[in-house]
């Protein structure tokens, strides 16, 4: 027997959907309290100048985000041998140059630190969205193997 993995689509893209409403809300979040709570400016950079980021831009972004691990998740469904290993990796990987971008501007530390921790909690609430979404989207089939129709042997049934 082979193994093949079956994916629901629509139940993945429509929670990859949710999934960026709940990442747009996490940098919502996180901006509401850095910049609300804690009077700490969240700096980008755009064309080499450090500028306040958008509230909207940075929720867009996250939403986005998660649309894109989504695809990757599926793709890896589809493919891959290992799809929630390489999956992990990959989305780490991601949001650990997320965490350390704001280190090589020249913003205060207080803002490079508020901006990491922000990008951290997105790209948490990303993966393990994402990744509870795959294992609910997608099953494991049994099929028979067209080249060995009565099991393991290829010489037929074993007596």
């Amino acid at each position: 027997m082979r193994k093949r993995r079956v994916v629901d689509t629509g139940r993945l893209w429509t929670g990859g959907v949710l999934a960026g409403v709940v990442a747009a809300g996490v940098a919502l979040v996180g901006l509401l309290v850095v910049r609300g709570i804690l009077d700490i400016p969240v700096l980008v950079e755009r064309d080499g100048d450090l500028v306040d980021a958008s509230t909207w831009w940075y929720a867009v972004a996250a939403f986005f985000a998660a649309l894109a691990a989504t695809g990757l998740l599926h793709l890896l469904l589809l493919q891959a041998p290992q799809p929630y290993r390489f999956f992990g990796w990959i989305v780490g990987l991601a949001t650990a140059v997320a965490v350390l971008v704001p280190y090589a501007t020249d913003a205060t530390a207080a803002s490079k630190v508020a901006t990491s921790v922000i990008n951290l909690v997105i790209g948490i609430s990303i993966a393990s969205v994402v990744v509870g979404l795959g294992r609910a989207s997608a099953r494991v089939l049994d099929e028979p193997d067209p080249e060995r129709p009565y099991g393991r042997s290829p010489y037929g049934p074993a007596y």
